[in-house]
C-alpha cells in the first residue's frame, strides 16, 4: 500500500529515532526533541478492502524540527514524518 507524501530517507538511532532526513537532495538535521505517536492508516482511503495479509494497520508518526544542514543559525522547520511499519519507508505528510 502506498501512502500519499513524498518518499524521503530518514537516518536514525539504534533505538529508531529519527536525527537526519534526505529531502530533495538536502540534507536536514533534527535540532530538537521528536515527538512520536501512531495512528490508524487511512486504508480505506487507498484500497477496496484491506491488504490480504496485514496484521497491523497502525502507522508511526514523528513529528520533527529539522534544520538544514549543520548550520546552527538556520531557522527550525516542522516536518511530519510517517514510518510504514511494513517495509521501513519513510514519507513526508502533505501540507
Amino acid at each position: 500500500m502506498r501512502l500519499p507524501g513524498e518518499e524521503v530517507l530518514v537516518e536514525t538511532t539504534d533505538e529508531g529515532v529519527p536525527v537526519r532526513v534526505h529531502r530533495n537532495g538536502r540534507l536536514w538535521t533534527v535540532g530538537a526533541e521528536p515527538m512520536r505517536w501512531y495512528e490508524r492508516t487511512p486504508w480505506w482511503e487507498y484500497m477496496q478492502r484491506m491488504p490480504k495479509g496485514q496484521g497491523r494497520v497502525d502507522v508511526q508518526v514523528w513529528r520533527v524540527q529539522a534544520r538544514l544542514g549543520q548550520n546552527m543559525r538556520s531557522d527550525l522547520v516542522t516536518m511530519d514524518l510517517e514510518c510504514e511499519l511494513e517495509g521501513g519507508r519513510w514519507r513526508m505528510r502533505e501540507g
